[in-house]
């Protein structure tokens, strides 16, 4: 099998992928296309199916396996599809572990390091939240290890909120190495949990989209619930560490335009921010950079989250 990360521009699509997405699109002129995601284990390749209703594209859905024929371009720094003929695949012609993305590090010792962590938190309410929830729980932990951090802009793999998370939970060991005055065991303990609503947000794989509750409520509501429904459980947990750690939760995002419904009031919770968000902007420029691997230029185009033209490093 040719894989999506092996692609280059000017290589021929002639493979099976999963259909991740459909779009129904019109060019400037009112003709009809179609835009569509293609996804194998090792990335998507946004897609154009510039002539849908020809004889040469067979009925097909998002969900759905499909052998494409067509070419690969550039097309504001990124490689893009050109699909010329689509073929509806049956069961058997293709295996699905090849076509799920997940991460590249391995799930049982991320998770081994993660439980590691939990052992240093001295707290006994604290710890016993922790392991209540990433130890005792065996759906939520098993659900935890497979799921997505984000749809699509980082971490958008299998094992990727477990790998999210873990990097984040380092790097707030390093700030209160570098800051003493930051309470560790309320730090780690945001670390380890400020995602964790990102479980019941985004569906498993081969979905990985928006839940009813995801839409609704969000992760960083439902995961300060979860907190909150949990803590009930266990005998003298004090109510203002209940709510600074919940506070953290609800404040990782930063700001309000992020999505954060609180601004960060307490040190533990800046910090929890910024670890926040420098693994998911370093691990979307890797993302970035590795997709640009095929592409003959430097300047990689203007990218949203960044707010700029971003260029790859050069060569020393």
């Amino acid at each position: 099998m040719r894989y999506i990360k092996d692609l280059k521009e000017g290589s021929r699509l002639q493979e099976i992928y999963l259909c991740k997405a459909k779009t129904q699109a019109e060019t400037k002129t009112g003709k009809p296309y179609h835009r569509i995601t293609l996804m194998d284990k090792s990335g998507a390749l946004e897609s154009n199916v510039w002539e849908p209703y020809s004889a040469a594209i067979e009925e097909y859905e998002a969900g759905d396996f499909i052998e494409v024929l067509g070419t690969v371009n550039v097309f504001n720094g990124a490689l893009q599809g050109k699909v010329d003929r689509i073929r509806k695949c049956q069961e058997g012609e293709y295996d699905t572990a090849e076509y799920f993305p997940a991460s590249e590090k391995n799930v049982e010792e991320m998770y081994a390091e993660l439980t590691g962590i939990i052992d240093t938190v001295k707290t006994p309410c604290l710890n016993t939240l922790l392991k209540n929830i990433f130890v005792e729980d065996k759906d939520f932990v098993m659900d935890f290890k497979k799921s997505s951090a984000a749809k699509s802009v980082h971490h958008g793999f299998i094992g990727g909120l477990l790998e999210h998370t873990l990097s984040v939970t380092k790097m707030c060991i390093y700030y209160t190495g570098c800051y003493s005055y930051l309470n560790y065991d309320l730090l780690i303990t945001a670390a380890i949990c400020h995602d964790m609503g990102k479980v019941m947000e985004l569906s498993q794989f081969p979905e990985n989209d928006y839940t009813d509750m995801g839409q609704l409520l969000g992760h960083i509501v439902l995961g300060a619930q979860m907190v909150g429904e949990r803590a009930k459980n266990i005998e003298g947990f004090p109510k203002t560490l209940l709510h600074e750690l919940q506070h953290c939760i609800l404040a990782h995002h930063g700001e309000y335009e992020f999505g954060s419904p609180k601004k960060p009031a307490i040190a533990e919770a800046v910090a929890l921010n910024y670890a926040d968000n420098t693994d998911a902007k370093l691990e979307t420029f890797k993302e970035l950079l590795a997709k640009s691997d095929k592409v003959q230029t430097e300047w990689l185009g203007y990218n949203k989250l960044f707010e700029s033209n971003v260029r790859k490093t050069s060569e020393m």
